[in-house]
């Protein structure tokens, strides 16, 4: 069969790709290597984490916080098998949705591994070992990530695991180590934290989060030490983890000092490297760097011109949403428009709660920019919505420059973070200033407002404090 366009690869970047190029006029195949379409994000990634986050915060405030508002209940008890279902129903719901979007916007779907033969050509190989070409004048490379591990970490999928055997679970962990405090492990520690494990945090680095803004990390810490009194040892590299049947062992040394940590499982959480395997990407000469495939900044073309890369195999973020954005571009590219990304302004989130959300320059980067900031914080504790719904913990830290008042960076941790660090992606985008963030109403009373009212203290004007 002959396309337009295909795609290796269903994730956000590929399925996306997928319907805007469809859109657009194209004909367009899909080809995934599983049975079910979405990719990571979907089936072991986003969704399912998210899924379970819901769950166990649900638990974790029928037991600690309904009391105060009035509700009682009884003996509570969690049933890590419903947990599991329902995470596996939400996930069919949104397959089944991904399946209707390619049907209505007729994409034909292959399922098997790809992998190709020329610049135009791509070998399908089924299950069944049966294979089939299709050829295409444009392809897009969209095949993900997988969990890093190290060499000398067994990671067996029983005791030593990854975080997609953490979305699977068949009983709670007593005592669960997790190697890494980024946001993978600290969404799942949150999770088992909240239904009864207790969690080791083993990581290499100072703090939480630390590609984040420090005081982000400093808050999500102190919060969880509040809510659930992990264990954290920073600066500590991992040497040894060893499986003894019922019982993990793990050895890590810091400043010369070793300390062992004993728990039933280990979670592994130290990142994701680009997934490429199988494609003969190599041998068809498209250009790698660092296990990267390297690509026109401006257009995400490889080295050959018809072939493009999107989403974790290329440089940048690991992030879903910003996978999305580049389908999106390189459909319209393929059909003649001139798209953009702003790069600097792809938020980053932690589904924690509370959660953090961050976009721009954090203040670190702006010290070693050598550019003069001013900050603005303003306390959740302080907020009437925050204080009514009980969500206090957390602030909102704008930074922007001193001499033009341009919003530079904004990092927030509390309720609904999530979504309130939008305004800050769409405010910044138009170049906006923390004076055209105050002169904007903001509803009362509503977790926005902390939004403008940090706006208002980098000048010394925030009203609540």
């Amino acid at each position: 069969m002959q396309y337009n366009l295909a795609i290796i690869g269903s994730g956000p970047g590929g399925y996306v790709a997928a319907i805007r190029a469809a859109q657009l006029g194209q004909t367009v195949a899909i080809i995934e290597k599983y049975s079910t379409l979405g990719g990571t994000c979907l089936n072991v990634g986003c969704i399912p984490s998210k899924s379970l986050l819901d769950s166990s915060e649900h638990f974790f405030n029928a037991k600690h916080t309904f009391a105060e508002h009035g509700i009682k209940t009884g003996t509570l008890e969690v049933d890590i098998f419903q947990m599991i279902t329902r995470k596996n129903v939400v996930i069919k719901k949104i397959n089944d949705g991904i399946n209707y979007l390619m049907k209505k916007n007729k994409i034909t779907v292959y399922n098997g591994l790809g992998s190709f033969v020329d610049k135009n050509t791509i070998k399908i190989t089924k299950t069944d070992a049966t294979e089939e070409n299709i050829t295409a004048e444009n392809i897009i490379i969209a095949t993900g990530s997988k969990p890093t591990v190290l060499p000398f970490i067994p990671v067996d999928k029983k005791r030593i695991i990854t975080s997609t055997e953490a979305l699977s679970l068949s009983e709670i962990p007593k005592n669960l180590i997790i190697i890494g405090a980024g946001v993978i492990g600290a969404e799942l520690g949150s999770v088992y934290a909240r239904i009864g494990s207790k969690i080791t945090f083993v990581e290499f680095a100072d703090s939480m989060i630390s590609t984040m803004d420090k005081t982000m990390g400093k808050e999500l810490q102190r919060t969880m030490k509040k809510d659930f009194a992990p264990n954290f040892y920073f600066n500590h590299k991992v040497t040894k983890v060893e499986n003894l049947g019922n019982e993990v062992i793990v050895i890590a040394e810091s400043s010369g000092q070793t300390v062992e940590l004993k728990g039933d499982y280990c979670l592994v959480c130290i990142g994701r490297k680009p997934y490429t395997d199988g494609l003969n990407a190599e041998g068809l000469g498209i250009e790698f760097d660092k296990g990267k495939i390297v690509i026109n900044e401006a257009t995400m073309q490889t080295n050959i011109p018809n072939i493009y890369a999107i989403g974790d195999v290329v440089r940048g973020a690991m992030l879903a949403h910003k996978a999305s954005e580049e389908g999106v571009l390189v459909a319209e590219i393929i059909a003649g428009q001139k798209p953009y990304i702003n790069y600097d302004l792809v938020p980053n989130v932690v589904y924690t709660w509370p959660e953090v959300a961050s976009v721009g320059l954090t203040e670190e980067q702006l010290k070693e920019k050598g550019i003069a900031y001013k900050v603005g914080s303003f306390p959740f504790v302080a907020l009437g919505r925050a204080v009514a719904s009980g969500d206090t913990d957390g602030l909102i830290k704008v930074l922007s420059n001193s001499m033009t008042d341009e919003i530079l960076g904004v990092h927030m941790i509390g309720a609904r973070a999530a979504d309130l660090i939008a305004e800050a992606v769409s405010a910044m985008e138009f170049r906006a200033s923390c004076e055209d963030i105050i002169r904007t109403s903001h509803a009362h009373p509503t977790y926005t407002e902390a939004f403008r009212e940090a706006c208002m203290a980098t000048n010394n004007t925030a009203i609540h404090i």
